[in-house]
């Protein structure tokens, strides 16, 4: 009778060992993922103040920029490849690089946008490009969706120089996002 128990304690205590390891196969990872698709320069400046900040949080974090959020990873300094006229077209009127970015309200023709940059440099507040360069050193991944460049007209070299910058698809952030303990989308 007593082996009867301890086959049964046994097959117990297996089976929870096995709901055990289910359950730890299905824990998020230690990782922030975020969708980037504003063009706006306090979206931004937002996005990449998380970003830096959560690098002392989480083993990994990621940002997948489309639409409006990539001309912000235009590089002013590098000159465009020959384009067709729509692709043309979308680089005239997006801007090139984070210090042609204007704020999502009072940007007031540009008054509004140089105001919150001349206060951020009164308080000593890190800029768009401090914050970006500070993102790379701190590891955080860049992905630029595909789509989205090709459909802008955008290409790979125009991008800025970014240690962890890399092309996707919109499979490649759901991957990233579904085993995320947390993911955010500005």
């Amino acid at each position: 009778m007593e082996t009867m128990d301890l086959q049964k304690i046994q097959g117990s205590l297996d089976d929870l060992k096995d709901q055990m390891a289910q359950l730890k196969a299905s824990l998020p990872e230690d990782k922030l993922s975020m969708v980037v698709f504003s063009g706006d320069l306090d979206k931004l400046l937002a996005a990449f103040i998380i970003a830096t900040g959560a690098t002392a949080m989480f083993e990994k974090v990621t940002m997948f920029f489309t639409f409006w959020g990539i001309p912000a990873m235009r590089d002013p300094k590098k000159k465009e490849p020959a384009k067709g006229l729509m692709a043309k077209m979308f680089g005239w009127m997006l801007p090139k690089g984070p210090e042609k970015l204007a704020l999502s309200k009072m940007h007031m023709g540009g008054m509004g946008t140089e105001m919150i940059k001349g206060i951020m440099k009164q308080h000593n507040a890190k800029s768009l490009e401090e914050l970006i360069q500070a993102a790379a050193e701190g590891g955080v991944e860049i992905f630029i969706c595909q789509m989205s460049m090709e459909l802008m007209g955008f290409t790979i070299e125009e991008m800025r120089d970014y240690p962890n910058l890399k092309v996707a698809g919109v499979a490649k952030f759901l991957q990233e996002a579904g085993s995320s303990k947390s993911t955010l989308f500005i």
